[in-house]
């Protein structure tokens, strides 16, 4: 009982540890969406519903960009549903890992699935196993507890604050994204995937095309998926002739 206790808490602060530099890099981010929403006449308690309820910073931003402009509701659900859809690839992708779990505790981890969490959880070998559950839950919720946290500082100091949408502070959107695509870049079917993905988001983006990231997204696997099958045939025909 005790080895568990200890293994369990463990978890917790790797969890804890393995996500603290992503908790720190969207400080800037956090800030800006707390900021926005009093810069937009939001009162506190609205500002500080968003992150609490939301807890998905790009769809955050837009929605209250949106809501500021006094856009019909129809349209605020539709354009933060098409914007958060690739978490429904997140999904998928995570069923197999927690299908084994209580319904409470599959929920629990579909609110804290964000890129971040994803990007982590993939990437890391304390996520494997039987408890996982307590490394999720402790990356995730860190990051939730800090992402509220980094908003709350953006509401009260928002008053005081210039309009930071001018300050080019979300970029630190870009510079997340990146530091968590760039360590999963381990293969060439990997590499591939990135390049595709990248390259048709882009041109997606241009052509204003609302499903853009999620096209992207599917493009950018499938094409992984082709690189890695014409890798193993290859490495498959290389055994062959050498045996």
């Amino acid at each position: 009982m005790n080895v568990q206790k200890t293994l369990v808490i463990n978890l917790f602060k790797k969890g804890f540890w393995d996500m603290l530099p992503l908790n720190l890099a969207v400080i800037p981010w956090g800030i800006l969406c707390g900021s926005l929403a009093i810069q937009r006449d939001f009162t506190v308690l609205e500002a500080l519903l968003m992150p609490l309820i939301v807890f998905a910073g790009s769809a955050q931003l837009v929605a209250t960009e949106l809501i500021a402009s006094n856009a019909p509701l129809a349209t605020v659900l539709f354009t933060t549903f098409i914007i958060s859809s690739r978490h429904f690839l997140y999904g998928l992708a995570f069923r197999d890992k927690i299908s084994h779990l209580p319904a409470k505790w599959r929920l629990s981890l579909g609110f804290l699935l964000t890129d971040e969490l994803f990007a982590l959880s993939g990437d890391s070998k304390a996520f494997k196993g039987v408890y996982r559950l307590f490394y999720a839950l402790a990356a995730g919720g860190s990051f939730y507890v800090c992402w509220l946290l980094w908003n709350i500082i953006g509401i009260f100091a928002g008053a005081y604050l210039p309009d930071l949408t001018t300050l080019g502070l979300d970029f630190a959107i870009a510079v997340t994204f990146i530091a968590l695509v760039i360590p999963s870049v381990t293969t060439f079917p990997m590499l591939i995937t990135v390049i595709v993905a990248g390259i048709c988001s882009i041109v997606f983006k241009l052509l204003q095309w609302q499903l853009d990231l999620v096209a992207a997204s599917l493009l950018g696997m499938y094409a992984g998926y082709i690189s890695y099958s014409i890798q193993a045939k290859f490495k498959l025909a290389q055994v062959r002739k050498g045996s």
